[in-house]
Parts: C-alpha cells; sequence; structure tokens
C-alpha cells in the first residue's frame, strides 16, 4: 500500500525586541521534545516545516534571508508566521532592530513582521512582548515598541493572529495551539479570549487554582516570603492573571512561581509590567479596574 504523503506545515519564525527567552522556554518543551516536534509528524500526516529561526538553524546571512523570503513567495498564504518580541516603530527602527539587509541597508523589524504578517496563514504572538508590547513597550518606550496586534491594526492586516502571551510563555501553550491549528484549524472566536488567548490555557484565573486559595479564603495572609499563607499581601497577581500554571506546572511539571514562595507577577497579562508594578507590592482596589486597559496607572 502506498503511502499516505506527509503535509508540509512551513513557519517561519522572527525575533524582534526580544530577549530569546521565549525561544528558550519553547525549546524545552518536554512532551513532545522540540526535537519531535521538528522531526516527526506533531499531529499524524502533518509536519512542521521550520524555515526560518534565528536561534536555531545552522545557516547565516544572505542565504537565510533568501529563504525567509522565497518561503513567503512560494507558501504565500500557507504558512505560519511566528513572531517573538515587540516591534520598534520609531522612524529609525532599523536603529532598534533589524533583520537582514536589503542593498545594503537593514531591513527593520517592523517592515518585515509587515511584509511577512500579510501573506501568512496566520501569525502567532509568541511571548507577552510580541502579544502586548510587555518589557521591551514599557516606559519610557524610546524605540516606539508595540505588540504585533497593534501593528496589524495600523496597518489594516486582517490575517488571523493568536497571542501566546508570558514572560516567558509555557512550552506547552505554543505546542498545544500549533497542534490544534494542524489538527482542527485556526481558534474561532469562541475558542479566545478578549486579547486572542486561546481559553484551553488562558481560560481560568491562577486564583481559581491556587493551592494556597484555602489560606486566602481563611483570611489568612503572608507576612514575608518564608511565611504559610496567601501571598497577596506581599504582591500577588493571581486574583487578576489568567493562566494554567497551577495545574500544569513548570519545568516538567516539576513546580512552578507560587509553589516556589514566590507571589504571581501576572507576566501573561495586557499592561505587564508597567501596570503591575511594583511586584511584591498589593495590588489595590483603585488599580484592579485597569489591569489590560490602554490608560496610564
Amino acid at each position: 500500500m502506498e503511502k499516505a504523503k506527509t503535509a508540509e506545515c512551513p513557519v517561519i519564525w522572527i525575533q524582534c525586541a526580544t530577549c530569546t527567552g521565549c525561544s528558550v522556554s519553547a525549546l524545552n518543551s518536554v512532551s513532545p521534545s522540540i526535537k519531535n516536534v521538528l522531526i516527526d509528524e506533531v499531529i499524524p500526516g502533518k509536519h512542521v516545516n521550520l524555515r526560518f529561526q534565528a536561534t536555531v538553524m545552522a545557516g547565516a546571512g544572505d542565504a537565510v534571508i533568501e529563504e525567509m523570503k522565497e518561503t513567503s513567495v512560494r507558501e504565500k498564504g500557507k504558512y505560519i508566521l511566528v513572531v517573538e518580541g515587540a516591534i520598534p516603530t520609531t522612524d529609525k527602527a532599523a536603529d532598534y532592530g533589524s533583520i537582514g539587509e536589503e542593498n545594503g541597508e537593514p531591513v527593520s523589524m517592523v517592515e518585515r513582521v509587515e511584509t511577512l504578517g500579510k501573506d501568512a496563514l496566520a501569525v502567532v504572538a509568541l511571548g507577552t512582548c510580541a502579544a502586548f508590547g510587555g518589557i521591551a513597550a514599557g516606559k519610557p518606550n524610546p524605540a516606539g515598541c508595540i505588540s504585533v496586534g497593534d501593528l496589524f491594526k495600523e496597518k489594516g492586516i486582517t490575517t488571523p493572529l493568536v497571542n501566546i502571551p508570558g514572560c516567558p510563555p509555557h512550552p506547552d501553550w505554543f505546542i498545544g495551539t500549533i497542534a490544534k491549528v494542524l489538527l482542527i484549524g485556526l481558534p474561532g472566536p469562541k475558542e479566545v479570549d478578549e486579547y486572542g488567548r486561546p481559553k484551553d490555557f488562558y481560560g481560568q484565573l491562577i486564583h481559581e487554582n491556587c493551592p494556597r486559595r484555602a489560606y486566602f479564603d481563611e483570611g489568612k495572609f503572608a507576612k514575608k516570603f518564608s511565611d504559610p499563607g496567601c501571598l497577596n499581601e506581599l504582591g500577588c497577581k493571581g486574583p487578576v492573571t489568567h493562566a494554567d500554571c497551577p495545574l500544569r506546572l513548570w519545568n516538567g511539571g516539576v513546580n512552578w512561581c507560587i509553589g516556589s514562595g514566590s507571589p504571581c507577577i501576572g507576566c501573561v497579562e495586557p499592561g505587564f509590567p508597567d501596570q503591575l508594578a511594583p511586584f511584591y507590592k498589593k495590588l489595590t482596589e483603585d488599580i484592579l479596574p485597569n489591569i489590560g486597559s490602554r490608560e496610564e496607572v
């Protein structure tokens, strides 16, 4: 019997204003491992074909930039674009970050995201910087960094966008989203929240599943980090943070922030870090309604 042909899913992964922590996190995926993701069929009959990713590819220079550009032409409307990091948008944006050159001049990150984004099947904004601006867009933001979604609104780009925030995001959030797209297609409106995050991973508050929740209900609050008790008084942002960290855990299911004695810092939320800082100061009632808003707080 003739073996069924494997369908290739081309992926272009570009890195903008990022610390590369999102790449590091995704590359540390445990099950499946990143080796399985890149070599095997993640979904039977479908294979992720990573065409460009500066951190892991062996090539460099003009050759890999040409491959990126040729892929966007050959696979127009068929490839998935992964954007890691916020996007510098000042008048001299290339001074703050570029990806390759054209005619001896650097090509700005914003130009690459715009050009590649409009011709992609879908775009995944990986990490809080790409999804919401994150640390890169924090005050005073001299580079004028913005999120992928804000750039698309500004440029009128209608390519479907999925936000996978986190500083960094859990590898399962990214790999799971890609696998679901390959299996059943792009998420529908009811499968993502108001910020474009998949409800599979961002559908519940940290506070709802926190193992210290009983302390909160009993009014027992830690006064210092070594104390038992709810960490609300020490700045925990769990009551306003949507992620499944308490259930999924990190580092292969070993632990997570609150399990290590640290309050949640709300790294998956719009407005991180400015609206959620100081990290170790209790959220006040006047701040709570503004989390995620565009307003200054």
